[in-house]
């Protein structure tokens, strides 16, 4: 119990070292390094050493186009090169893990229903 009331943790005025570059300093507030300089570089490290949100072999999600002429599907690519047509945008979309051709969201989702009328699909009367 003595060793824990040697060493308190927020005190004012209490000398402690910098978890960054070791020196003792006087603690003030919620202060937890000596310096500005030494809180960035804290920062710094455990932004370098967190690992990345994704994996890196992620798919990466692009648009979609198909050429108007040959119906080729290209993959963020707007222009047929073999044609020299300006294609049209499909969706978005991503290449195929089992063949590697583009293919767009919309091709793997069914088909949307469309909106059933306000009065139940019954025609009005004249």
């Amino acid at each position: 119990m003595a060793e824990w009331a040697a060493t308190p943790l927020r005190n004012d005025g209490v000398t402690i070292a910098c978890p960054q570059c070791g020196h003792p300093f006087v603690r003030q507030g919620r202060a937890r390094f000596c310096s500005p300089a030494c809180r960035q570089a804290a920062w710094r490290q455990r932004q370098l050493a967190s690992p990345p949100l994704l994996p890196s072999r992620s798919p990466r999600v692009a648009t979609v186009y198909e050429c108007p002429s040959c119906e080729t599907r290209y993959l963020g690519t707007q222009r047929c090169p073999d044609c020299q047509q300006f294609c049209r945008r499909i969706g978005p979309g991503a290449l195929c893990p089992q063949c590697d051709e583009p293919i767009a969201l919309s091709d793997l989702l069914p088909p949307a229903r469309p909106p059933m009328p306000e009065n139940g699909g019954a025609t009005p009367h004249d």
